[in-house]
């Protein structure tokens, strides 16, 4: 199958290429660095030749809501309008567990556009619900982090490998359109800053880190188990524990 993945060079990406491309698909990467341009629609109905399925894996800037909305609105209508030209037969969204209990974050503003324009659009669609992923503690931290300090907010979570990730995003990407898929998350819930503590001794790294809902990425509506899933989660068998090891310095 000629499978197309948006994003392709990115954390996410990368990783489903590699899963679709052990299972024998003809994988197609969708990348700025490889001559597309979603915001302009750039290249698109080239790269989009013979594709049958498309995974949407892309990010955006997170500061700003206007900037997210209006990044992730201009890169979705140009990806699915050369889907529909190309007769592409499943658009599959990879979105955020939880992102419409959430109003005030920004990145969640510009998911919910792409959401909402994902499933009003006419080629048949997946959106599939991921929760934060192992790795997203410490980069989290790495934006504030300065002369070896991090302020980062006590956030509950309940992560995921990336590779678990990846590795439900090639599924659902051979099989039939699932409509709004149920979230995606790890076996455990974990503390953010815990997470990060965690992850960057694995890494050598000596951060002090401040807890603190005050960084402006996460506001207290975020607190408490609002980032929990429900009982219908779909849970992934790699434990945030596993995952460390690969972290080791």
């Amino acid at each position: 199958m000629r499978i197309a993945v948006a994003g392709a060079t990115g954390n996410i990406g990368a990783l489903t290429v590699a899963a679709l491309e052990r299972d024998g698909h003809d994988v197609v990467g969708i990348s700025r660095s490889g001559g597309v341009d979603l915001v302009t629609g750039e290249g698109l109905d080239d790269v989009l030749v013979g594709v049958e399925v498309v995974v949407d894996a892309t990010n955006g800037p997170a500061t700003d809501r206007d900037e997210a909305v209006a990044y992730f609105g201009a890169a979705t209508r140009n990806l699915l309008a050369a889907e529909e030209r190309a007769g592409v037969r499943h658009h599959v969204l990879l979105s955020i567990a939880g992102v419409h209990r959430v109003e005030g974050n920004a990145h969640y503003a510009g998911k919910r556009e792409q959401e909402r324009l994902v499933s009003a659009g006419v080629v048949p669609w997946t959106i599939l619900p991921a929760a934060q992923f192992h790795d997203f503690a410490a980069m989290v931290a790495s934006w504030t982090e300065r002369d070896g300090v991090a302020t980062i907010a006590p956030l509950l979570v309940q992560p995921i490998a990336p590779e678990d990730v990846a590795a439900v995003l090639a599924e659902i990407a051979v099989g039939e359109p699932r409509g709004r898929d149920a979230d995606l998350v790890g076996p455990e819930p974990q503390d953010l800053v815990d997470m990060a503590r965690r992850t960057n001794e694995a890494r050598g790294r000596e951060v002090r880190l401040a807890p603190s809902w005050s960084t402006g990425i996460f506001g207290e509506e975020m607190a408490g188990n609002v980032m929990l899933p429900g009982e219908n989660a779909r849970i992934a068998p790699t434990t945030f524990d596993e995952w460390l090891l690969s972290q080791r310095a």
